[in-house]
């Protein structure tokens, strides 16, 4: 071909699209991302040309360029039924993903007359920006892109929506997606342990400014819930299914208020009505597992537990978890919900196989990680009635070097088991050394060495402990 590939590379790179965006497929249960966004074309259609987009993207992540090259033009019908009067500007990003898909088909004309394309229009949009090129819509558009492929992302998204509203601080669009990003970096932050509160008045303004779009209005909701504000979050929930009483979206978020706020049967069949729209949902899915397993704990905790009931709900809770990590295996947390599940119905060979299967996994970020090890320690203490593994899975979490909920519970959890032991007399030295590691992995040194004293008063021969003490008196 007369087009040099390599040129043509060069050119690729400096497109502002997703193949440039750096949105990785590690990061996405692909057939659940699909699925997300084929739900959001059907409910939201003001977002189609983005969703379209992207969409592009997902498919040839999945090996599917001619089915990209279908969403692509799908969006350049939106664009022309939406954004007639400024096709050019509209279409970049979609330009971009063409250019790349026909360059990965290898029919190199093709993406270069895309590129072409791109530069061309760019060149006369600048010329009446005054040379500055950064299109605040791409910007968001990538914000938005951003926000799809999970929580490794959020930071990012965030800014790109900040890049967008020093242009135009009062677009609708651009205030939303930021306050949909500060969410759930906090939601986020709660999870795994980094501290942040900044956005009720990011979700205030979003929702003054976006009258119509229920999903902030929910998500204003959750926050003021988190605030122990639920009464007056309740209002913006009732306000929402009056608006848009069909729109998953909105129920699944309704749904997990009322879980939150205990009103179970309630989110249930709030989950079950949104679940009937988008039957692949795996958020809606996971929900509700979430609830029939709840529901499950609290029948058995009563007087007469009607057995037969207990055993439906902990299968219905089995059967929507293994939906979600077969339909998303990134979804981690998932795992510990399952077996516990597993565990709840005293499947217990399950539950491990569970358990193991996930703990294997290179892909396993830490705060999941530690959180795992947590639920697994429970399941060997609490079902398996073994309090030594419980101790080296708590441990295990320890050891891993990132501050979060997961680590603090198994802090919490390892040293109550070995206090316990302790005061009741029942410890060997091991016990009292295990505390000393466990006060050492959290950085509590003086304690640590008095551990290690009072295990070497008992073992004094161990030559763990006395290293370990040497250690820490050099270390102070």
């Amino acid at each position: 071909s007369t087009i040099s590939k390599d040129s043509l590379k060069a050119s690729l790179l400096q497109l502002e699209c997703h193949f440039t965006w750096t949105l990785l497929k590690k990061d996405v249960g692909l057939e659940a991302l699909e699925e997300t966004i084929l739900d959001h074309i059907k409910f939201v259609v003001e977002c189609n040309i983005r969703d379209y987009n992207i969409l592009s993207y997902v498919c040839h992540l999945k090996n599917s360029n001619e089915e990209a090259l279908r969403n692509l033009r799908k969006a350049e019908e939106a664009i022309q039924k939406y954004h007639p009067g400024e096709i050019a500007r509209r279409s970049l990003v979609t330009w971009g993903n063409y250019a790349w898909i026909y360059y990965h088909m290898q029919r190199y004309e093709e993406a270069q007359t895309y590129v072409s394309k791109v530069e061309n229009s760019r060149k006369k949009l600048s010329s009446t920006a005054r040379g500055k090129i950064q299109l605040p819509e791409i910007c968001a558009e990538k914000g938005w892109a951003l926000l799809r492929f999970g929580r490794n992302y959020f930071e990012k998204a965030k800014n790109c929506f900040e890049n967008a509203l020093e242009s135009e601080p009062n677009n609708p669009d651009f205030n939303a997606g930021y306050a949909i990003a500060m969410y759930r970096l906090e939601d986020c932050a709660e999870r795994y342990g980094d501290e942040i509160t900044p956005c009720l008045e990011a979700l205030k303004r979003a929702a003054e400014l976006n009258p119509t779009d229920t999903t902030i209005l929910a998500l204003l909701a959750l926050k003021l819930q988190r605030l122990h504000r639920g009464n007056e979050g309740e209002r913006y929930i009732e306000e929402g299914l009056q608006k848009t009483p069909d729109f998953p979206v909105f129920l699944r978020y309704a749904a997990i208020f009322y879980r939150k706020k205990g009103e179970v049967n309630k989110a249930v069949e709030i989950l079950k009505k949104a679940l009937a729209l988008t039957p692949k949902s795996v958020v809606l899915h996971h929900q509700l597992g979430l609830c029939y397993r709840y529901k499950a704990i609290q029948l058995k905790k009563t007087r007469y537990t009607p057995q037969e009931e207990v055993e439906n709900l902990i299968q219905l809770a089995i059967f929507h978890f293994k939906t979600v990590i077969n339909k998303k295996p990134v979804f981690f947390s998932a795992y510990a919900d399952l077996a516990n599940a597993y565990a709840l119905g005293k499947r217990y060979e399950e539950a491990e196989e569970i358990f193991q299967e996930v703990l294997q996994r290179n892909d396993l970020p830490c705060g999941d990680k530690q959180e795992i090890y947590f639920n697994y320690g429970n399941f060997q203490h609490f079902y398996m009635k073994s309090e030594s593994k419980a101790i080296k899975y708590y441990i295990e979490g320890l050891k891993i070097e990132k501050d979060s909920p997961g680590k603090k519970r198994c802090s919490e959890a390892v040293e109550k088991l070995l206090k316990q032991k302790i005061q009741s007399g029942l410890a060997d030295a091991t016990d009292i050394g295990t505390l000393g590691l466990v006060h050492k992995l959290n950085g509590k040194k003086e304690e640590a060495i008095e551990c290690y004293k009072n295990a070497i008063a008992l073992d004094p021969n161990n030559e763990e402990y006395q290293n370990a003490l040497v250690e820490l008196q050099l270390s102070i």
